[in-house]
């Protein structure tokens, strides 16, 4: 249905049309002849909901922050779920992961060969020459954040190392690529070829996804060569970037007793970084890391 342009927008700015998206709506217009896969409404964000969400993702930032002073030999993963989860209340935030289709704890730490969601416990201790990443989520004011770490415990292996620096710049590559009205099909095929140049693999089956409003949004965005050839980036999304690499193959297995819980089917060590980001006018602005 055609809005007037003196009518309000349908973004929710409470802005009229003409001020706010109407310009935006007749660029996708365009890129829809082009044969591009345009963004849907509702994964655009007003400025209002930017507002919360950024300041979501700075709470979310602090609190990794705070992680990274505390991370050391002999902590147990249970020790990092409970100074998560007083840190973020102590901001004013809730943990979004706790409770979330049931998972138990405030975050995903995640050693070694686990991919991604290993679940805190006093069992697992952090020893010498370990890395684990640990992926905080934020919900502030009803605004949510995401973004995750691997760090490095110890003495870790030269060939480990290189393992999470990689990842790291596979992920800084990927915010390279980011722009309106480019296709995520760049970005992933940047962090796909660069993983693959050091003899790595990228994890197919997880990837990254919209955030902001709920904790898991659409779109789903994977990062090999190919995803999202003619899916656009467009100002107002909000999404992570957060590949997962393994040092060996990709073959990944969820463990049956949690039903949480993604190996590596090898053993090999997994890496995985994550940031949270805004598509601008003009570029992108970092929301959380």
């Amino acid at each position: 249905m055609k809005i007037m342009p003196n009518a309000l927008c349908w973004c929710g700015s409470k802005q009229k049309y003409k001020r706010c998206h109407m310009n935006y709506d007749r660029i996708v217009k365009v890129k829809k002849t082009e044969g591009f896969v345009v963004p849907k409404k509702k994964w655009i964000k007003n400025n209002a909901q930017i507002e919360g969400i950024r300041e979501s993702g700075k709470i979310n930032t602090t609190i990794l922050d705070y992680v990274a002073t505390k991370i050391h030999i002999g902590m147990t993963t249970e020790e990092i779920d409970r100074l998560i989860c007083e840190k973020t209340k102590e901001l004013g935030g809730i943990p979004a992961s706790l409770g979330y289709q049931g998972y138990p704890k405030s975050v995903c730490t995640s050693i070694n060969d686990v991919v991604c969601h290993g679940i805190p416990s006093e069992k697992d201790v952090l020893h010498d020459g370990d890395i684990i990443n640990v992926d905080v989520s934020t919900i502030y004011k009803d605004y949510y954040s995401d973004s995750s770490r691997t760090f490095l415990v110890g003495n870790v292996k030269p060939e480990v190392e290189k393992l999470v620096r990689v990842t790291k710049e596979c992920m800084e590559l990927g915010l390279k690529e980011v722009a309106p009205w480019k296709t995520f099909g760049k970005m992933s095929s940047v962090i796909d070829k660069y993983a693959q140049k050091h003899g790595y693999t990228v994890v197919r089956q997880i990837g990254g996804h919209g955030v902001g409003l709920e904790f898991h949004e659409e779109p789903w965005i994977g990062y090999i060569d190919g995803f999202g050839e003619k899916l656009l980036m467009s100002p107002g999304m909000i999404f992570t970037i957060e590949p997962m690499i393994n040092m060996g193959d990709g073959e990944i297995y969820v463990y049956e007793e949690d039903d949480w819980t993604v190996y590596t089917s090898d053993g090999l060590p997994s890496a995985q970084w994550e940031i949270m980001v805004l598509v601008t006018e003009t570029g992108y602005e970092v929301l959380a890391w």
